[in-house]
Protein backbone atom coordinates (compact mmCIF):
# COMPACT_ATOMS: atom_id res chain seq x y z
CA UNK A 1 0.00 0.00 0.00
CA UNK A 2 1.39 3.69 -1.21
CA UNK A 3 2.41 6.38 1.69
CA UNK A 4 0.00 8.92 2.53
CA UNK A 5 2.06 11.43 2.03
CA UNK A 6 2.20 14.60 4.23
CA UNK A 7 3.73 18.01 4.47
CA UNK A 8 6.12 19.30 7.05
CA UNK A 9 6.78 22.83 7.68
CA UNK A 10 9.52 23.62 10.81
CA UNK A 11 9.71 26.82 12.30
CA UNK A 12 13.36 27.74 14.02
CA UNK A 13 16.32 26.02 12.54
CA UNK A 14 18.78 26.09 15.72
CA UNK A 15 19.53 22.88 17.05
CA UNK A 16 16.36 21.53 18.04
CA UNK A 17 15.20 22.72 14.53
CA UNK A 18 17.75 20.29 13.08
CA UNK A 19 17.00 17.54 15.33
CA UNK A 20 13.27 17.49 14.53
CA UNK A 21 13.96 17.73 10.99
CA UNK A 22 16.57 15.06 10.90
CA UNK A 23 13.55 12.91 13.38
CA UNK A 24 11.13 13.29 10.47
CA UNK A 25 13.69 11.97 7.83
CA UNK A 26 15.11 9.14 9.70
CA UNK A 27 10.97 8.22 11.48
CA UNK A 28 9.88 6.35 7.83
CA UNK A 29 13.26 4.27 7.82
CA UNK A 30 12.68 3.17 11.30
CA UNK A 31 9.40 2.53 11.17
CA UNK A 32 8.90 1.41 7.23
CA UNK A 33 5.71 -0.14 8.11
CA UNK A 34 3.98 3.43 8.80
CA UNK A 35 1.56 4.70 6.90
CA UNK A 36 2.46 8.17 6.44
CA UNK A 37 5.73 9.50 4.53
CA UNK A 38 6.90 12.65 6.27
CA UNK A 39 7.87 15.50 3.63
CA UNK A 40 9.51 18.24 4.53
CA UNK A 41 7.73 21.48 2.62
CA UNK A 42 9.15 24.17 4.01
CA UNK A 43 11.28 25.79 6.31
CA UNK A 44 11.45 29.32 8.71
CA UNK A 45 13.97 30.91 10.52
CA UNK A 46 14.45 34.72 11.97
CA UNK A 47 17.75 34.42 10.42
CA UNK A 48 17.32 33.82 6.85
CA UNK A 49 20.35 32.48 6.19
CA UNK A 50 20.12 29.45 8.40
CA UNK A 51 17.20 29.13 7.32
CA UNK A 52 18.70 28.56 3.75
CA UNK A 53 20.98 26.71 5.14
CA UNK A 54 18.74 23.98 6.93
CA UNK A 55 16.73 24.04 3.11
CA UNK A 56 19.92 22.66 1.63
CA UNK A 57 21.00 20.58 4.42
CA UNK A 58 18.09 18.74 5.13
CA UNK A 59 15.89 18.71 1.90
CA UNK A 60 12.89 21.44 2.45
CA UNK A 61 11.48 22.55 -1.13
CA UNK A 62 11.29 26.12 0.36
CA UNK A 63 12.84 28.26 3.04
CA UNK A 64 11.58 31.55 4.07
CA UNK A 65 12.59 33.65 7.36
CA UNK A 66 8.80 34.43 8.14
CA UNK A 67 6.96 31.51 9.72
CA UNK A 68 3.71 32.78 8.83
CA UNK A 69 4.88 31.26 5.28
CA UNK A 70 4.80 28.36 7.16
CA UNK A 71 1.56 27.88 8.88
CA UNK A 72 -0.47 29.29 5.91
CA UNK A 73 1.74 27.12 2.94
CA UNK A 74 -1.17 24.67 1.54
CA UNK A 75 0.94 21.93 1.43
CA UNK A 76 1.80 21.80 5.17
CA UNK A 77 -0.48 19.79 7.55
CA UNK A 78 1.69 20.01 9.87
CA UNK A 79 3.26 22.67 11.58
CA UNK A 80 6.48 22.15 13.89
CA UNK A 81 7.40 25.23 16.41
CA UNK A 82 10.98 24.66 17.38
CA UNK A 83 11.88 28.58 17.81
CA UNK A 84 12.44 30.61 20.85
CA UNK A 85 9.56 30.34 23.51
CA UNK A 86 8.58 34.10 22.63
CA UNK A 87 7.06 32.97 19.28
CA UNK A 88 5.23 29.94 20.31
CA UNK A 89 1.76 31.61 21.68
CA UNK A 90 1.42 33.18 18.30
CA UNK A 91 2.63 30.63 15.90
CA UNK A 92 0.35 27.71 17.79
CA UNK A 93 -2.74 29.97 17.56
CA UNK A 94 -2.11 30.68 13.95
CA UNK A 95 -1.87 27.12 12.88
CA UNK A 96 -4.67 25.87 15.18
CA UNK A 97 -6.30 28.41 13.47
CA UNK A 98 -5.58 27.48 10.01
CA UNK A 99 -6.46 23.22 10.96
CA UNK A 100 -2.58 22.41 10.59
CA UNK A 101 -1.31 20.08 13.59
CA UNK A 102 0.92 21.00 15.89
CA UNK A 103 4.32 19.91 17.33
CA UNK A 104 5.39 21.83 20.43
CA UNK A 105 8.99 21.72 21.95
CA UNK A 106 8.45 22.65 25.50
CA UNK A 107 7.66 23.81 27.72
CA UNK A 108 5.46 25.14 25.31
CA UNK A 109 4.33 28.78 26.72
CA UNK A 110 6.65 31.23 28.49
CA UNK A 111 4.41 30.73 31.34
CA UNK A 112 1.60 28.82 32.45
CA UNK A 113 -0.93 30.64 31.53
CA UNK A 114 0.50 31.11 27.42
CA UNK A 115 0.63 26.83 27.64
CA UNK A 116 -3.03 26.68 28.37
CA UNK A 117 -4.06 28.90 25.81
CA UNK A 118 -2.09 27.26 23.10
CA UNK A 119 -3.57 23.69 24.85
CA UNK A 120 -7.15 25.56 24.69
CA UNK A 121 -6.82 26.38 21.01
CA UNK A 122 -5.98 23.40 19.69
CA UNK A 123 -8.77 21.50 21.67
CA UNK A 124 -11.28 24.14 20.42
CA UNK A 125 -10.06 23.86 16.64
CA UNK A 126 -9.72 20.32 16.78
CA UNK A 127 -6.11 19.47 15.76
CA UNK A 128 -3.50 16.95 16.83
CA UNK A 129 -0.97 17.90 18.91
CA UNK A 130 2.58 16.54 20.56
CA UNK A 131 5.03 17.91 22.79
CA UNK A 132 9.18 17.44 22.97
CA UNK A 133 8.79 15.34 25.90
CA UNK A 134 11.90 12.69 24.40
CA UNK A 135 12.96 11.39 27.89
CA UNK A 136 10.01 9.38 28.54
CA UNK A 137 10.81 7.83 25.06
CA UNK A 138 13.81 5.44 26.48
CA UNK A 139 13.53 2.17 26.03
CA UNK A 140 13.90 0.98 29.67
CA UNK A 141 12.20 4.07 30.70
CA UNK A 142 9.05 2.51 28.56
CA UNK A 143 10.24 -0.87 30.52
CA UNK A 144 9.90 0.59 34.07
CA UNK A 145 6.62 2.19 33.38
CA UNK A 146 5.26 -1.60 32.60
CA UNK A 147 6.88 -2.77 35.32
CA UNK A 148 5.09 0.17 37.64
CA UNK A 149 2.02 -0.44 35.68
CA UNK A 150 1.95 -4.85 36.29
CA UNK A 151 2.18 -3.97 40.17
CA UNK A 152 5.97 -4.82 40.27
CA UNK A 153 6.62 -2.04 42.70
CA UNK A 154 3.67 -2.50 44.66
CA UNK A 155 1.87 1.21 45.88
CA UNK A 156 4.62 3.44 45.04
CA UNK A 157 5.24 5.65 48.52
CA UNK A 158 7.90 7.54 46.97
CA UNK A 159 9.26 9.64 44.09
CA UNK A 160 12.93 11.77 43.76
CA UNK A 161 13.33 13.36 39.84
CA UNK A 162 15.58 15.85 38.89
CA UNK A 163 17.11 17.09 36.02
CA UNK A 164 21.29 18.70 36.32
CA UNK A 165 22.75 19.91 33.45
CA UNK A 166 25.57 22.01 33.94
CA UNK A 167 25.24 23.86 30.78
CA UNK A 168 25.49 27.06 31.98
CA UNK A 169 27.63 26.27 34.83
CA UNK A 170 30.48 28.76 33.08
CA UNK A 171 29.96 32.53 33.58
CA UNK A 172 31.24 32.69 30.53
CA UNK A 173 28.42 30.77 29.04
CA UNK A 174 26.53 33.43 27.05
CA UNK A 175 23.43 35.25 27.43
CA UNK A 176 21.07 33.01 25.10
CA UNK A 177 17.37 33.30 24.52
CA UNK A 178 17.16 31.18 27.54
CA UNK A 179 18.04 33.30 29.99
CA UNK A 180 16.13 36.41 28.72
CA UNK A 181 12.46 36.49 30.81
CA UNK A 182 11.07 38.16 27.94
CA UNK A 183 12.08 35.73 25.46
CA UNK A 184 12.09 32.34 27.74
CA UNK A 185 9.46 33.06 30.30
CA UNK A 186 11.05 31.06 33.53
CA UNK A 187 14.20 29.91 33.34
CA UNK A 188 14.92 26.37 34.38
CA UNK A 189 11.24 25.92 35.29
CA UNK A 190 10.32 25.81 32.14
CA UNK A 191 13.50 24.46 30.33
CA UNK A 192 14.35 21.33 32.96
CA UNK A 193 11.24 21.20 34.94
CA UNK A 194 9.03 20.37 32.64
CA UNK A 195 10.36 17.42 32.02
CA UNK A 196 10.85 16.29 35.07
CA UNK A 197 7.42 16.63 35.97
CA UNK A 198 6.47 14.96 32.73
CA UNK A 199 8.29 12.23 33.77
CA UNK A 200 7.25 12.00 37.39
CA UNK A 201 3.61 12.02 36.31
CA UNK A 202 4.20 9.40 33.73
CA UNK A 203 5.73 7.43 36.33
CA UNK A 204 3.87 7.76 39.69
CA UNK A 205 0.39 9.89 38.54
CA UNK A 206 -0.40 13.26 38.93
CA UNK A 207 0.73 15.64 41.62
CA UNK A 208 -1.28 17.57 43.93
CA UNK A 209 0.22 19.36 46.06
CA UNK A 210 3.81 21.69 46.06
CA UNK A 211 6.05 23.36 48.07
CA UNK A 212 9.18 25.06 45.93
CA UNK A 213 12.24 27.57 45.88
CA UNK A 214 14.73 29.41 43.22
CA UNK A 215 17.59 30.83 43.01
CA UNK A 216 19.95 32.80 40.37
CA UNK A 217 23.54 32.28 41.16
CA UNK A 218 24.76 33.83 37.79
CA UNK A 219 23.03 37.16 37.66
CA UNK A 220 24.68 38.68 34.28
CA UNK A 221 26.44 36.74 30.85
CA UNK A 222 28.36 38.10 28.05
CA UNK A 223 26.21 38.81 25.52
CA UNK A 224 25.06 36.40 22.61
CA UNK A 225 25.49 36.57 18.39
CA UNK A 226 21.97 36.52 17.21
CA UNK A 227 21.97 33.34 15.03
CA UNK A 228 24.62 32.04 16.17
CA UNK A 229 25.53 29.05 18.24
CA UNK A 230 23.49 28.03 21.19
CA UNK A 231 22.71 27.48 24.75
CA UNK A 232 25.71 25.80 25.50
CA UNK A 233 28.41 28.46 23.88
CA UNK A 234 31.36 30.58 25.83
CA UNK A 235 31.55 34.15 25.11
CA UNK A 236 34.53 36.09 25.36
CA UNK A 237 35.09 39.57 26.73
CA UNK A 238 32.81 41.63 25.31
CA UNK A 239 29.43 43.39 26.94
CA UNK A 240 27.94 42.15 29.43
CA UNK A 241 23.99 41.63 30.04
CA UNK A 242 21.34 40.38 33.06
CA UNK A 243 19.92 37.21 33.34
CA UNK A 244 16.29 37.58 33.67
CA UNK A 245 15.05 34.32 35.18
CA UNK A 246 16.04 31.54 37.20
CA UNK A 247 18.99 28.62 37.60
CA UNK A 248 17.81 26.65 39.80
CA UNK A 249 14.57 25.28 41.08
CA UNK A 250 13.51 22.65 43.51
CA UNK A 251 10.42 21.22 45.30
CA UNK A 252 8.48 18.81 47.59
CA UNK A 253 5.80 17.63 45.90
CA UNK A 254 2.74 15.12 47.23
CA UNK A 255 0.81 12.94 44.39
CA UNK A 256 -2.64 12.59 44.29
CA UNK A 257 -1.88 8.81 45.20
CA UNK A 258 -0.78 8.97 48.04
CA UNK A 259 3.02 9.35 47.16
CA UNK A 260 5.40 11.88 48.14
CA UNK A 261 8.74 12.92 46.66
CA UNK A 262 11.25 15.86 45.62
CA UNK A 263 12.08 17.71 42.11
CA UNK A 264 15.16 19.65 41.79
CA UNK A 265 16.84 21.42 38.94
CA UNK A 266 19.51 22.95 37.91
CA UNK A 267 21.54 24.44 34.78
CA UNK A 268 24.63 25.79 36.93
CA UNK A 269 25.33 22.73 38.68
CA UNK A 270 29.01 21.29 38.77
CA UNK A 271 29.62 17.92 38.13
CA UNK A 272 26.48 16.35 36.11
CA UNK A 273 26.52 17.15 32.68
CA UNK A 274 23.02 16.10 31.42
CA UNK A 275 21.33 14.03 34.07
CA UNK A 276 17.74 13.58 33.77
CA UNK A 277 17.09 11.25 36.66
CA UNK A 278 14.55 9.85 38.51
CA UNK A 279 14.36 6.92 41.97
CA UNK A 280 10.77 5.96 42.70
CA UNK A 281 9.97 3.40 45.17
CA UNK A 282 7.04 1.32 46.53
CA UNK A 283 6.18 -1.22 48.54
CA UNK A 284 7.43 -4.00 46.74
CA UNK A 285 10.32 -2.78 45.01
CA UNK A 286 12.48 0.23 43.90
CA UNK A 287 13.43 1.64 40.19
CA UNK A 288 16.02 4.30 39.32
CA UNK A 289 17.41 5.72 36.04
CA UNK A 290 20.21 8.66 35.00
CA UNK A 291 19.82 9.62 31.45
CA UNK A 292 23.61 10.07 31.34
CA UNK A 293 23.36 6.80 31.63
CA UNK A 294 20.20 6.21 29.40
CA UNK A 295 20.51 2.39 28.54
CA UNK A 296 20.45 1.27 31.72
CA UNK A 297 18.05 0.81 34.08
CA UNK A 298 18.07 -0.38 37.86
CA UNK A 299 15.95 -2.48 39.72
CA UNK A 300 15.04 -3.14 43.35
CA UNK A 301 13.96 -6.45 44.85
CA UNK A 302 13.45 -6.56 48.37
CA UNK A 303 14.04 -10.30 48.31
CA UNK A 304 17.70 -10.14 47.08
CA UNK A 305 18.10 -6.61 49.16
CA UNK A 306 20.26 -5.60 46.31
CA UNK A 307 19.48 -3.58 42.61
CA UNK A 308 19.66 -5.89 39.46
CA UNK A 309 21.28 -3.65 35.98
CA UNK A 310 18.61 -3.96 33.29
CA UNK A 311 20.46 -3.32 30.53
CA UNK A 312 18.24 -1.86 27.37
CA UNK A 313 17.53 -4.80 24.37
CA UNK A 314 15.26 -6.10 22.19
CA UNK A 315 13.10 -7.58 24.36
CA UNK A 316 12.55 -3.12 25.12
CA UNK A 317 9.95 -0.81 23.60
CA UNK A 318 11.33 0.53 20.53
CA UNK A 319 15.16 -1.06 20.89
CA UNK A 320 15.19 -3.14 18.37
CA UNK A 321 14.09 -0.07 15.85
CA UNK A 322 17.93 0.96 15.87
CA UNK A 323 20.16 -2.24 16.81
CA UNK A 324 18.80 -5.87 17.11
CA UNK A 325 21.65 -6.44 19.89
CA UNK A 326 21.16 -6.22 24.11
CA UNK A 327 23.59 -3.73 25.15
CA UNK A 328 24.31 -1.91 22.39
CA UNK A 329 23.70 1.65 23.10
CA UNK A 330 20.97 4.28 21.95
CA UNK A 331 20.81 8.04 21.88
CA UNK A 332 19.74 11.24 22.14
CA UNK A 333 18.38 11.90 18.66
CA UNK A 334 17.16 8.35 18.64
CA UNK A 335 14.66 9.40 21.36
CA UNK A 336 13.69 12.13 19.17
CA UNK A 337 13.22 9.68 16.32
CA UNK A 338 10.73 7.89 18.41
CA UNK A 339 9.02 10.74 19.45
CA UNK A 340 8.41 11.80 15.94
CA UNK A 341 6.96 8.16 15.13
CA UNK A 342 4.22 8.57 17.82
CA UNK A 343 3.14 11.50 16.74
CA UNK A 344 2.84 10.36 12.85
CA UNK A 345 1.37 7.49 14.06
CA UNK A 346 -1.28 9.54 15.85
CA UNK A 347 -2.10 11.73 12.74
CA UNK A 348 -2.59 8.40 10.86
CA UNK A 349 -4.80 7.22 12.96
CA UNK A 350 -6.66 10.76 13.92
CA UNK A 351 -6.21 9.82 17.52
CA UNK A 352 -4.92 11.90 19.94
CA UNK A 353 -1.76 10.25 21.75
CA UNK A 354 0.66 11.30 24.33
CA UNK A 355 2.29 13.37 25.17
CA UNK A 356 0.13 16.19 23.63
CA UNK A 357 -0.89 19.55 24.75
CA UNK A 358 -3.12 18.53 27.46
CA UNK A 359 -0.61 16.55 29.06
CA UNK A 360 1.51 19.69 28.72
CA UNK A 361 -1.41 21.66 30.21
CA UNK A 362 -0.90 19.14 33.17
CA UNK A 363 2.55 20.04 33.79
CA UNK A 364 1.93 23.89 33.35
CA UNK A 365 -0.63 23.48 36.04
CA UNK A 366 2.13 22.18 38.55
CA UNK A 367 4.84 24.52 37.44
CA UNK A 368 1.80 27.60 38.03
CA UNK A 369 1.64 26.07 41.80
CA UNK A 370 5.58 26.01 42.24
CA UNK A 371 5.82 29.45 40.82
CA UNK A 372 3.28 30.87 43.09
CA UNK A 373 5.04 28.60 46.41
CA UNK A 374 7.88 31.00 45.77
CA UNK A 375 6.07 34.17 46.48
CA UNK A 376 4.00 32.66 49.52
CA UNK A 377 6.39 30.34 50.67
CA UNK A 378 4.11 27.67 51.74
CA UNK A 379 2.52 24.53 50.48
CA UNK A 380 0.13 25.02 46.79
CA UNK A 381 -2.41 23.09 45.06
CA UNK A 382 -2.18 22.11 41.86
CA UNK A 383 -5.08 23.54 39.86
CA UNK A 384 -6.62 24.56 37.03
CA UNK A 385 -5.53 27.30 34.03
CA UNK A 386 -7.94 26.90 31.73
Amino acid sequence: MAKRKLGIGVIGMGWMGGVHSRAYRQAADRFPEGALDPHLVICADEVEERAREAKARFGFDQATGDWRQVVAHPEVQVVDIAAPNRLHLEIALAAAAAGKHLFCEKPVGRSPQETARIAGAARAAGVLSWVGYNYRWAPVVQHGLELIRKGALGRLTHYRGRFFAGYASNPKGVLSWRFQREEAGSGVLGDLMSHVVDMAQMLAGPIAEVVGNCECFIPSRPLAVPGKGTHFSVGGEGPMGEVGNEDYAGALVRFAGGAHGSLEVCRVIQGPQCQMAFEVHGTEGALRWDFERMNELEHYNPQTRGYTQILGGPEHPFHARFNPGPGVGMGYEDLKIIEAQQFLESIARNQQGQPGLEEALGVARVLAAMERSWGSRGWEKVQGLD
